[in-house]
């Protein structure tokens, strides 16, 4: 079971940047819950955060393969990151920019972290068995 960390908790960003490469080929299940948690940031600023994957851990993907929308503000964000079309990719690493506008400093800053998690199959099963169930 994967449960990793992709950019760590507490990382402060004042500029572009890249997260270290997770290998995922361990995984028994494609389907990955992201998590983006941002705890400390200033006002008139956002954050863009990524996901690229790899073969080998070395060449990255010109295009990412999933993104979690913009943010401006402390929160926790979930994201599922799905690798069934992907099945090349063996390894993930965020990537951030920032942004600021305004007044003040023109120095963007964000405290965030993110973390990798596979979603057990069984646990699919179920939701998907739900959802149809609703629907």
């Amino acid at each position: 079971m994967i449960d990793a960390v992709l950019v760590p908790s507490k990382t402060v960003a004042t500029s572009k940047g890249d997260g270290s490469a997770v290998d995922l080929s361990g995984a028994s299940n494609p389907v990955f819950l992201l998590t983006l948690d941002i705890t400390k940031i200033i006002e008139q600023e956002s954050l863009d955060v990524s996901i690229y994957g790899s073969a080998d851990g070395a060449a990255w993907g010109a295009k990412a393969i999933v993104a979690f929308p913009q943010k401006f503000y402390c929160e926790q964000c979930p994201l599922l990151l799905d690798l069934t079309g992907h099945p090349d990719v063996k390894f993930v690493r965020a990537h951030w920019e920032v942004a600021r506008w305004g007044r003040g400093t023109e120095t963007p800053m964000f405290e965030f972290g993110v973390t990798v998690k596979e979603v057990p199959a069984n646990i699919l099963k179920e939701a998907s068995a739900e959802a149809r169930a609703m629907a």
